[in-house]
Formats: C-alpha cells, sequence, structure tokens
C-alpha cells in the first residue's frame, strides 16, 4: 500500500512540473550552429527564459567597434539572464568568406565571449529562419549591419533598433526587461 501511495505522490509531482512547464515560443524554435564549430545551438533550450539581444554583423563595417560595446552588455548583464548571440552576414558585402577571419575579429580583436554564430543571410527571402521571424514580429530587416533585436524574456515582445542606435543606448531597456519576471 505504501509503495502504491508514493506512486502515485511522484506521478503527481510529475505532471505538476509538466503543467507549469513553460511551452517554447515559435520565435525560439530554431537551431543554428556556432561560428567555426560543428555545435548547433538549440535556441529553446539555450535561451528559453532570457533576454536576447540578437544582433547581424559584420567583420568589415564601420560598426564593428560595436562588438566592444556589445560584449560590455554582455558582461554586465548574463548573470541576471541576457544573452547576446551574434550572426554573422555578409548581406552587406562587409563580412569575410572564411570563418576563421571572421572568428579572429570577433574573438581576438573584440574579446567576444557571447555566442557567435555560423555566417548567414539575415534580410530578404534567403535570411535563416530567426531572422525571417524577427523581421516579420517587428516589421523590420536590417537596412545595415549592426541591426538589433531586443527580445524580452516570454520570447514574444521584440523590439528592433538600428544599426545607429549603440550597445550602450540599450543598457536601460536591458536592465527594465531583466527586472520583468
Amino acid at each position: 500500500m505504501m509503495k502504491v501511495l508514493l506512486l502515485a505522490a511522484s506521478l503527481w509531482l510529475c505532471s505538476l512540473s509538466i503543467a507549469e512547464a513553460e511551452p517554447c515560443p515559435d520565435l525560439l524554435n530554431y537551431k543554428m550552429t556556432k561560428l567555426r564549430s560543428s555545435e548547433q545551438i538549440d535556441f529553446c533550450q539555450a535561451f528559453q527564459g532570457k533576454v536576447i539581444l540578437a544582433v547581424n554583423t559584420a567583420s568589415n563595417c564601420g560598426y564593428t567597434p560595436q562588438f566592444k560595446g556589445l560584449e560590455a552588455l554582455y558582461q554586465k548583464y548574463k548573470d541576471q539572464g541576457l544573452v547576446v548571440v551574434g550572426f554573422p552576414s555578409n548581406d552587406f558585402n562587409q563580412e569575410f568568406a572564411e570563418a576563421e577571419k571572421t572568428a579572429n575579429v570577433c574573438y581576438i580583436n573584440y574579446g567576444v565571449t557571447f555566442p557567435m554564430l555560423e555566417k548567414s543571410q539575415v534580410k530578404g527571402a534567403a535570411a535563416n529562419g530567426f531572422f525571417q521571424k524577427l523581421s516579420k514580429a517587428t516589421g523590420q530587416a536590417p537596412a545595415w549591419n549592426f541591426h538589433k533585436y531586443l527580445i524580452a524574456r516570454n520570447g514574444t515582445a521584440v523590439t528592433a533598433f538600428s544599426s545607429e542606435v549603440t550597445p550602450e543606448q540599450l543598457d536601460a531597456k536591458i536592465g527594465a526587461l531583466l527586472s520583468e519576471k
């Protein structure tokens, strides 16, 4: 009898945790390979419940120094739930063909520690699926490199920012999103 009661209690507790588990927002149903790696990132597993700053990047752009500010935001807020994700793209003809050169700019020149993904397209019909969803959610596709999308913890509220908006200008907005539960 005791075993039956324990089993019933265990099943009941499991059903509670399953019922309380948040379904992954559609925006995060996406996987992509990391820069210069074979490792894939499952966005639902890695980013669900976090504030996400997604940025299309390029190594040879006048905005490339924004990597410094992006890394500073990541370091400041990563323990509170921020993740910055870089999407190298040659859509504006300012990214290297070789992943090794892109990685050198990110990791060596700017000390980037946030996730950088493999080079992909970020605008138009050939854009990667994540950027297609971001463009649809905001009505804004990247017009240039270092276009930013700030995604709330719920994975549905998305705000777009042009290249001219610096990472430092997003500090207060990120702080506010992180304070929301």
